[in-house]
């Protein structure tokens, strides 16, 4: 029997099959849906199946709670909710062509009526909506929510209906309205309110009322018919105001307030709900148009020089980076250190800086005293194809939820947020940047689309969560204006940023970042869902494709550079890694660009001295790699700072400082500058000073030395400047825009567990003529005899039983079963609810019923 009902055909979710009974609730018409009708709703509400419901009655039951619904509205797109919020202000239930006349008006609107049953199928298919067409019913959640009332207006403007507004009316006041507005008087207030409603929603006889209204009330009704429906009155009101309350069309909310009852003015506005309707998505608007190699040559240029960017930051902070503020990230001042050094703005640097953290190549190393450096993975990262390194950062990028744009802003309590730091996590940041790129390819390649139809585009498709954003906003400002919402300000960060990284070139989609989307090279489709991808493969697939598009777009790498006679080199192109990081430590960037200039000075040449090289060392590297000779001035700087190099030598004593030249220290004992080193004299070669080496030696070097760190031993210490690295760190978990979507195996799963369940729970049992009447989901209490002699003679029968069970961790269930045999305590049986053959303990059943004839 549950074989048969899984393997049923799918059918039109809250549709009846012919001769049928209608569905009186929710439940029942889940119960009616096919396995793919359900399988349709746990995957547009994911959150249903946290855990997987028993039966179909506790699914309806979990898909009309507040935040299930909350959580559904939000996803809708614009036409889907006005299609709600209609249903919302029509009669429960309301018929299909009530619903399309609140939505297209006296006039009609063929685009309304094309796309009003796709809406309403979506409703239907997410269980907001449920009923026949002649019966659409919202859940009852829903209706509450979209209603309108004084503390939470509705979108439509519109008011309470006359029955709710004269709901605390005394029934002597409502005589008084309808004989006013020419009605026969009743006998009781209920009548009286069905006639005043009857008078609103007649059209001629409400024309014929309003004709004989002064110009001036008009021009009130005017005023509240689009909304808000509400206005104060004063003790005393003007006659236009007395006119339209005699009569029923302002009634009295409280001493002060008024409000325009729902049916008048939906006579006043030709029968619409809303006053623009918006059946169709506003397009993504073309903006600029270049030839696809151009973009593509565009935004490998911008990859280039993001992949330039981050090995430059990381470099800065090769030897240690600042310290981890007491709050987590990262302090303001160190942010504009970074960003001078980069020379960037501080947003950018930011931007940066969670790219590199997203991505797994910078973290805080977690010592006591915790600082940010390069992780391990950066290693591993550089040793990659330039390509693949730019496709790991896209990749970060595309699925982070932390979001560098809000960097000092302000959270909730007003703090200011830091790179780097907590609270900068956005759950809906992947998807506004997967949807803002997967729109930008809607048109054809090499075409920028227009930003403002982009945000327009994705207002339109999730409304009600971009009004959430703003009245979040609004309050936290403690002002009725609010910024723009999360999503446009994400989808105008994503902009941005895509440029920036060379997902796009001059605002137009390159060719690796389609192929990275998992979108084809050509044009997408322009009516896909939100989310939604060209293809299927796996994103480490669609990585390595975008990477192997990119790669022969990036410039070739060079293994020379120009050496200049001012003390100058000139890259012509990017570096090979090992040319490049040895003379990132020899000269220092001077300017970077298509040609990065180096310059030589001393202090970047005794660097490299440092770092373990020697004079010869250097010149032989500068020849090996220069395509023009060493010029003399740099040979000169060169043999000039390594003849001073190691001269002195400093170790710890506190520190001392020794020198086979006397009169060389006898000059620095004499040097002002040296009173803060705090020197003295121990023998003719040798000077005590009384602070740590590594201050003695920079100060040394300040005052125009070129001392070097020696050992315990005596021998010269070798610096290198690559040495700080974190342990092991993963990158950041991106956290969640609630419960993931199911696949396809679990959704099976799932639809099989919850139609057995519904299975042993709607089962029709025998009832013993003594046995108290049961409550539904009342699990079976018999004793242990009685148990084991009922399961004994159905295990003789061949027939099944319905038991109760509860199981190791204290979890209730209902279960149809088959025996087939019993011993040890033990019932071994044909599971109808799981569909498989179990054993049972049954000290662990509650009790068992015999099912009536026919059941299975």
């Amino acid at each position: 029997m549950a074989t048969d009902q899984r393997n049923r055909e799918a059918d039109v979710p809250g549709r009846n099959a012919g001769g049928t009974p209608p569905p009186r609730t929710l439940a029942e018409a889940l119960r009616a849906r096919g396995d793919e009708g359900l399988a349709v709703l746990l995957r547009a509400r994911p959150d249903l199946l946290s855990p997987v419901p028993t039966d179909l009655t506790q699914l309806a039951t979990r898909a009309g709670t507040r935040a299930s619904v909350v959580r559904a509205l939000e996803r809708l797109d614009r036409f889907a909710l006005q299609t709600a919020e209609a249903l919302a202000v029509a009669p429960d239930p309301a018929p299909y062509p009530v619903l399309l006349a609140l939505l297209t008006g006296d006039d009609g609107d063929p685009a309304v009526e094309a796309a009003l049953p796709r809406a309403v199928e979506l409703l239907r298919e997410q269980a907001l909506l449920w009923g026949d067409d002649d019966r659409l019913r919202l859940v009852r959640t829903a209706r509450e929510l979209l209603t309108p009332s004084p503390q939470h207006p509705s979108p439509t403007g519109l008011g309470p209906s006359v029955a709710e507004a004269t709901a605390g009316m005394s029934p002597g006041r409502v005589q008084e309205i309808i004989a006013t507005a020419g009605l026969p008087a009743t006998h009781d207030p209920v009548s009286a309110v069905a006639l005043l409603t009857e008078l609103f929603t007649d059209r001629a006889r409400m024309g014929e009322l309003l004709d004989s209204a002064p110009p001036d009330a008009l021009a009130v009704l005017d005023r509240l018919v689009w909304g808000p429906p509400y206005g104060e009155v004063t003790a005393d009101p003007p006659p236009p105001v007395r006119w339209l309350r005699d009569r029923g069309l302002l009634l009295p909310v409280s001493t002060r307030t008024v409000v325009l009852p729902r049916e008048a003015a939906l006579h006043l506005r030709g029968g619409r709900a809303h006053r623009a309707v918006e059946p169709v998505p506003p397009r993504v608007e073309l903006l600029r148009e270049y030839r696809p190699q151009v973009v593509d040559s565009t935004a490998a240029g911008q990859a280039y020089t993001a992949l330039a960017t981050v090995e430059e930051l990381l470099r800065e902070w090769n030897e240690g980076g600042p310290q981890v503020l007491r709050a987590g990230g990262l302090a303001v001042r160190d942010l504009k250190r970074t960003a001078a050094a980069l020379d960037l703005t501080e947003p950018l640097a930011a931007f940066w800086l969670e790219l590199c953290h997203g991505a797994g190549l910078l973290a805080s190393d977690g010592e006591a005293d915790e600082r940010f450096a390069p992780t391990p993975a950066y290693d591993d990262w550089l040793d990659q194809p330039p390509a693949e390194r730019w496709a790991l950062l896209a990749t970060a990028w595309l699925s982070a939820t932390r979001t560098a744009g809000l960097v000092g802003g302000q959270d909730a309590k007003g703090r200011t947020l830091s790179a780097l730091g907590p609270d900068l996590d956005r759950s809906p940041a992947p998807e506004v940047r997967r949807r803002v790129l997967t729109l930008q390819a809607t048109l054809p390649p090499g075409a920028a689309a227009s930003p403002d139809s982009v945000l327009a585009r994705l207002r339109w498709e999730r409304p009600l969560r971009g009004a959430a954003a703003d009245r979040a906003a609004a309050d936290r400002a403690g002002t009725d204006q609010a910024p723009a919402d999360l999503r446009s300000r994400l989808a105008l960060w994503t902009l941005n940023e895509a440029e920036l990284l060379g997902l796009t070139g001059r605002g137009a989609l390159s060719g690796p970042a389609r192929a990275l989307l998992n979108l084809p090279l050509a044009e997408a489709a322009p009516d896909a869902p939100p989310g939604a991808v060209g293809g299927n493969v796996e994103p480490s697939v669609a990585a390595s494709r975008a990477a192997t598009l990119l790669a022969p777009l990036l410039p070739e790498a060079v293994d020379h550079v120009l050496l200049q006679a001012d003390l100058t080199a000139v890259a012509p192109g990017p570096l090979r890694r090992p040319l490049a990081e040895t003379l990132a430590v020899l000269a220092d960037v001077e300017s970077k660009g298509g040609a990065t200039v180096y310059r030589f000075t001393p202090a970047s040449v005794r660097r490299a001295l440092d770092a373990g090289r020697t004079a010869s060392d250097l010149q032989e590297f500068l020849s090996a790699h220069s395509r023009t000779p060493v010029p003399q001035p740099l040979a000169y700087l060169i043999d000039d700072v390594a003849r001073k190099h190691g001269h002195l030598r400093i170790g710890a004593a506190s520190a001392y400082v020794r020198c086979d030249d006397d009169a060389l220290l006898g000059e620095i004992l004499a040097d002002r500058r040296s009173a803060s080193l705090r020197l003295r004299r121990l023998a003719p070669t040798v000077l005590a000073a009384q602070t740590d080496p590594a201050s003695l030696l920079d100060g040394l070097r300040a005052m125009g030395y070129a001392p070097a760190a020696e050992s315990a031993e005596g021998d010269v210490l070798i610096t290198r400047a690559d040495a700080v690295r974190t342990p092991p760190r993963s990158a950041p978990v991106p956290v969640p825009d609630g419960p993931p979507t199911p696949d396809g195996t679990l959704l099976g799963a799932a639809v099989r567990a919850i139609r057995a369940g519904d299975l042993a729970s709607t089962a029709v049992r025998k009832e013993r003529p003594d046995a108290p009447p049961r409550t539904p989901g009342e699990l079976p209490r018999t004793s242990a005899a009685e148990t084991l002699a009922t399961v004994q003679a159905a295990a003789m029968t061949g027939s099944a039983v319905w038991i109760g069970y509860v199981n190791a961790d204290g979890a209730a269930s209902q279960r149809v079963i088959a025996p087939v045999r019993v011993e040890g305590g033990f019932v071994t049986g044909y599971d109808h609810t799981a569909d498989e053959v179990r054993t049972f303990p049954l000290h662990r059943v509650t009790g068992v019923a015999e099912l009536a004839e026919g059941e299975v």
